[in-house]
């Protein structure tokens, strides 16, 4: 009798935890579904991702659209709004195994009452600390325009030299221990929460904001690469965040790292003597 009673009560645990699996991971999916339809219809931009992707031209070379718009406060928070979204369409696909681990863990420890409120904390987290990478990257935006290195309605580079220079820097930096380091943690979620959880609803958003400083470190360089294909390029969008997720979860995904950087470099090397040619 005991034994039965055990069995049916594991069972019981195994059917909530797949129940709450299964809600978290549906969650996670909404969100990613909302944030990729904001970035693809570019809300608040002059024109959709779809047609700013289908004028794209060749690195360094984008299509003339006349003036760019004036950088006014509300024009500063739709571009912050837009690499937001962007990011959290991008990079909550490959968070969902660090985020669907801590809300098991969660459900079975004291916390399992509010074990929502927790996963939901450790998210808001991590995605928080891509909100300040968008603030960031909305600054870089607007010193590359100001500087003349990016056409404005494009959103991309319009020199092959400086496209081909962050190609390099971002093929370095892939190559680099601090990436190596990042990536490590990336990796393994079972690590990752063993070594840098706390306890509580705030130490839930800090876990997550730590775990996206990680992301971050492993992933700005490749995120930058937006510059380079354009901002609202789709095929650039959707290649980055399908390459995060592989470099996360593959079996030989430092490998894979090793490659690309290597890949870069040779495509700046290339693109910056390109330009240096093509100048004399």
């Amino acid at each position: 009798m005991t034994r039965n009673t055990g069995a049916a009560a594991s069972e019981r645990v195994e059917q909530l935890l797949r129940r709450d699996r299964a809600i978290v991971l549906i969650s996670l999916t909404l969100v990613v579904v909302l944030a990729a339809t904001y970035t693809v219809f570019g809300v608040g931009m002059n024109m959709s991702a779809v047609e700013m992707t289908r004028m794209a031209r060749q690195v360094g070379e984008p299509m003339q659209m006349g003036s760019a718009a004036p950088w006014t406060a509300l024009h500063a928070v739709l571009i912050f709004l837009m690499w937001w979204v962007m990011m959290i369409a991008m990079m909550t696909p490959s968070a969902a195994p660090t985020v669907l681990l801590f809300a098991a863990i969660k459900k079975m420890g004291p916390d399992a009452p509010r074990s929502g409120a927790f996963t939901a904390l450790f998210l808001v987290g991590y995605l928080v600390t891509w909100g300040i990478f968008s603030l960031g990257a909305t600054g870089a935006q607007w010193g590359l325009e100001a500087a003349g290195l990016s056409d404005g309605p494009m959103m991309t580079l319009k020199s092959k030299g400086a496209a081909g220079v962050l190609l390099l820097a971002a093929g370095l930096y892939q190559l680099s221990a601090f990436k190596d380091a990042c990536l490590r943690h990336c990796r393994s979620p079972a690590h990752f929460l063993a070594e840098h959880h706390r306890p509580g609803l705030l130490g839930a958003f800090a876990t997550g904001a730590d775990h996206g400083l990680y992301c971050l470190g492993c992933c700005w360089a490749l995120m930058a690469l937006l510059f380079v294909g354009g901002v609202m390029n789709l095929y650039w969008i959707a290649g980055i965040a399908i390459y995060v997720a592989l470099e996360k979860i593959a079996p030989k995904g430092r490998w894979l790292s090793f490659v690309t950087g290597g890949a870069l470099v040779c495509s700046g090397l290339y693109l910056s003597a390109t330009a240096v040619i093509s100048a004399t």
